[in-house]
């Protein structure tokens, strides 16, 4: 019901062939041009606040330019970009093609922080633009790095910094693109696909050690395609699951001034550990494994539903909200469908007669599902008063009167997670109860998000977070400050403290500390959350081990730092307001 942001999605195209052969095959010239439009279009969902292109053409004389970028901002970034693209097709007519789609964890907005960066230099192999999806923990680390070597960075972003650092590289490595991955990707912590191309028309994406971001390719004698998605890839190139690879991670995929192309394990001394939300919420459900497990997700939480409802299906009506969470809601009927097949079985068998009246009763008992709430209007906050904002958001969504029985029949509802619960307190919840539930339960298909994220997710303020903030409340004062002085010790950084806050508390505590503090004080009806289990997802998600989220098991360095740092920032921010 939350939007979660992402950081970001990346597309690059390296054409085989002249030019004129995509012309003569294709009849026409923009053949690279046009799919980079659809791999962007395709992955709109990991970007929607800028895009941006970078271009490198290989014919290009001295005196010519030969590397061209264009960047966007807003929603229709896309869009704009290549209609401003086409007005000066001739710039954009090249074999090399990089483009970028961004949304800001940071903060940071304008034209200025839309990738791709570009690194001018008179010399084409040393002159670099880069893009990615990332975020890294270490940033400050590698800004004195760079000031140990008499640099002067002009911005702290870690954009710029990577943009210097590997320049830098570059310059004293006589451009050789393998040299540079090498030397810098050791000094790097974090979540990265980071991608480069240089005025030749060498190109990589390297891949974290860690495997946090994802990125997959495909190649054949004509192209060579990488993307943040693997259906992305699938549905432009009309090509089978099996043809499109994964980097691995540590990975780094070079191509070539000439256009040949390698993997590369540049560090393999790490845990692989993919980032799990990836399966939950950011990549579109196209690709046939992560359908598959968001089903499965959905299926998994039957158990518990059929608890919180007392097991009374006859009386209790099942939907979903927001569109995200639709599939995970379909794996959900089916788990509660093959629950309810398996009871007709038993009560046919009990039958003590044949009657044929007695066993269509028994058969005829169904699953109900209903579209209950149908989202209307994007909220704007043009209204300063809190009040005022709070009126607009109950409006968010328009429910459908009589599709439950008042004071009779439950309301379920599925969600894809659950973070900050803002929206819940302040329209779904209330929206809901509009509706008269004999009781309403709220189902997150992921865990209780427990611990902010600092690799590209925009969730890093461990205070916005309702389990966070339910595990704080059921908390002893004392061991609050226990807790916070472990987190203050710079010493001690290499632990997650954060974890002890959780310690004393089972997961339904936590949850029904959650129902309480988001229940709204004018919804008279009983509301209970339920999460999925942490087992569980382990278990759907085996190839995904990436849940610090969930966990507090971060796979760097410098998230556990960071982890203790947001503790420490948070109760500063308290004592300061």
């Amino acid at each position: 019901m939350e939007q979660l942001k992402h950081e970001c999605g990346v597309a690059l195209i390296r054409l085989r062939k002249p030019l004129e052969y995509y012309a003569e095959k294709y009849g026409t010239s923009n053949y690279a041009l046009n799919k980079l439009y659809l791999l962007m279009q395709k992955q709109h969902n990991r970007g929607q606040e800028g895009a941006g292109i970078a271009c490198v053409s290989l014919s290009a004389e001295p005196g010519e330019e030969f590397m061209f970028r264009e960047r966007k901002e807003g929603k229709n970034a896309i869009p704009e970009l290549f209609s401003s693209i086409g007005e000066q097709i001739n710039d954009f007519s090249g074999e090399c093609y990089m483009g970028h789609l961004r949304y800001s964890t940071t903060g940071r907005s304008g034209l200025t922080y839309v990738h791709p960066h570009l690194r001018r230099s008179n010399y084409r192999k040393n002159t670099l633009a880069l893009c990615g999806n990332f975020n890294l923990t270490n940033v400050d680390e590698i800004f004195k790095h760079l000031k140990s070597l008499n640099q002067h960075p002009r911005r702290t972003s870690d954009t710029t910094i990577l943009l210097e650092q590997l320049g830098y590289s570059l310059d004293t490595n006589g451009g050789d693109t393998q040299a540079i991955i090498r030397e810098c990707m050791p000094m790097w912590d974090g979540g990265f696909v980071l991608c480069g191309m240089t005025g030749t028309g060498e190109m990589f994406a390297a891949r974290d050690p860690w495997g946090i971001r994802t990125a997959f390719y495909y190649a054949d004698d004509e192209v060579i395609i990488i993307a943040s998605e693997r259906p992305a890839i699938q549905t432009v190139m009309d090509v089978e699951v099996d043809s499109v690879k994964e980097i691995k991670a540590g990975e780094t995929l070079f191509i070539s001034a000439s256009g040949e192309m390698s993997c590369v394990p540049i560090i393999s001394d790490k845990k692989a550990t993919p980032c799990v939300f990836e399966r939950i919420y950011f990549s579109r459900g196209g690709d046939q494994d992560i359908y598959r497990e968001r089903k499965d997700l959905g299926r998994a939480l039957v158990p518990q539903i059929l608890e919180a409802i007392d097991y009374d299906l006859e009386n209790s009506v099942f939907s979903f909200i927001p569109n995200t969470a639709e599939i995970a809601f379909m794996g959900m009927i089916e788990g509660l469908n093959e629950h309810l097949n398996q009871e007709k079985c038993r009560a046919i068998a009990n039958l003590k007669s044949n009657n044929p009246l007695d066993i269509e009763k028994i058969i005829s008992q169904r699953i109900r599902s209903e579209k209950v709430a149908i989202k209307d209007i994007k909220l704007r906050t043009f209204i300063s008063e809190t009040g005022e904002r709070n009126e607009l958001a109950n409006h968010v969504y328009d429910i459908t009167y009589g599709s439950i029985r008042p004071g009779i029949d439950n309301l379920v509802v599925i969600d894809d997670s659950i973070v900050r619960g803002t929206t819940l307190k302040q329209s779904i919840i209330t929206i809901l109860a509009r509706l008269f539930p004999k009781k309403l339960i709220i189902v997150s298909s992921a865990p209780q998000i427990r611990y902010p994220d600092f690799y590209g997710i925009d969730m890093s303020n461990i205070g916005d977070l309702i389990a966070f903030r339910a595990a704080l409340a059921l908390s002893d004062k004392n061991k609050i400050e226990e807790v916070y002085r472990k987190c203050a010790n710079e010493n001690t950084a290499l632990q997650n403290y954060v974890s002890e806050i959780y310690e004393p508390f089972s997961d339904k505590e936590i949850s029904q500390k959650i129902a309480e503090l988001l229940t709204p004080e004018d919804v008279t009806c009983p509301v209970e959350i339920i999460f999925q289990q942490r087992d569980e997802l382990t278990q759907i998600c085996k190839d995904h081990s990436g849940d610090w989220y969930f966990s507090g098991n971060y796979p760097t360095k410098g998230g556990v730092r960071r982890v203790n740092e947001a503790l420490v920032h948070d109760a500063c921010k308290k004592e300061n307001k």
